[in-house]
């Protein structure tokens, strides 16, 4: 089988395809065919030596990225368990380590999947797992949003925040996404309040916000605590910069909280279900095959990717 891995980080060219034996499940483990990987930034800043994963993948070189995958199981190690040869499954696997969801076939244990609902293709299914918990949990667990609550996502347009606008707009809040122009139709189609973050005076629309979903971090993340009313709160997702603006919050006297998804089954299938209904769109601006996996951490790399890019093994 083919598989993707780097040796060292570094640049999107550290990304090889090699040949490596097709792996035998052990006992509670599945066998699946991988039809489809999703590829998120958690992959690239990984590759380039950045993040809590990078500090212990240095150690475990080569490693092959990748957390969510789609595809078929093809043998199945153990009784008693819910799943059989030829289930359409995906799920958010392996994380943080050891990944390796950019390979054709990859043996793991079956607890973090779930079928895939017969309405939805491989690269829907592929591209759901982690953006979609992470757009969920970040809401809901860590933010507990609640219903009237004025909400603005930050990249609202990307693979979390296209999520999370739908998913905050499906629980009756009030929502503004930020995004670059180009991308304001989208947003106004899934009944989001677009915003200009080029444009300070767009920003002006944004105060007294009751919550703020922050999938960019960094600069962007600390200049949106001014967007918090007093009681309000803030949630960022890069971990590479949640500490300081979690600092930061706290010297001005307000709510900011940093987290890391999780695996929840249940949760994904009731995901993947209202995508199956159509209640919740996954966007899928690309598609590349295994081999040009460097190509899509390029695009990736280069911002303003609207959803979601998923690697395809067919």
């Amino acid at each position: 089988m083919k598989i993707v891995q780097i040796s060292e980080f570094g640049d999107p060219s550290t990304l090889r395809l090699i040949e490596a034996k097709i792996p035998t499940p052990t006992p509670n483990q599945a066998l699946i065919k991988v039809r489809a990987c999703g590829v998120n930034p958690i992959d690239f800043k990984t590759r380039r030596g950045l993040g809590f994963v990078a500090e212990k993948v240095k150690t475990r070189m080569p490693w092959t990225p990748g957390y969510d995958i789609a595809g078929e199981i093809v043998e199945v190690n153990g009784a008693g368990l819910s799943f059989e040869p030829g289930d359409r499954v995906c799920g958010l696997v392996n994380f943080p380590l050891p990944a390796g969801g950019y390979s054709e076939y990859i043996a793991l244990p079956t607890d973090n999947l779930v079928k895939i609902p017969a309405e939805l293709s491989y690269v829907q299914a592929a591209a759901l797992p982690l953006a979609g918990l992470t757009a969920w949990q970040g809401l809901f667990e860590v933010g507990a949003l609640c219903a009237g609550q004025k909400v603005v996502i930050l990249a609202a347009a990307g693979g979390v925040g296209h999520l999370a606008a739908q998913l905050a707009k499906s629980k009756s809040a009030h929502v503004w996404g930020t995004a670059s122009k180009p991308h304001h139709d989208f947003l106004s189609s899934m009944g989001v309040t677009p915003v200009d973050y080029h444009n300070p005076h767009e920003l002006e629309k944004l105060r007294n916000m009751d919550f703020v979903f922050d999938a960019v971090g960094g600069e962007t993340g600390l200049v949106a605590l001014d967007f918090l009313s007093p009681k309000g709160a803030l949630v960022t997702l890069p971990t590479i910069s949640a500490t300081s603006i979690c600092d930061a919050a706290k010297v001005q006297g307000k709510q900011a909280s940093g987290y890391t998804v999780h695996p929840d089954p249940r949760r994904l299938q009731a995901l993947l279900t209202s995508a199956a209904k159509e209640k919740l769109h996954v966007e899928v601006q690309a598609t590349f095959s295994l081999a040009q996996a460097a190509e899509a951490h390029r695009m990736l790399e280069g911002g303003h990717v609207r959803g979601k890019i998923v690697l395809t093994m067919d």
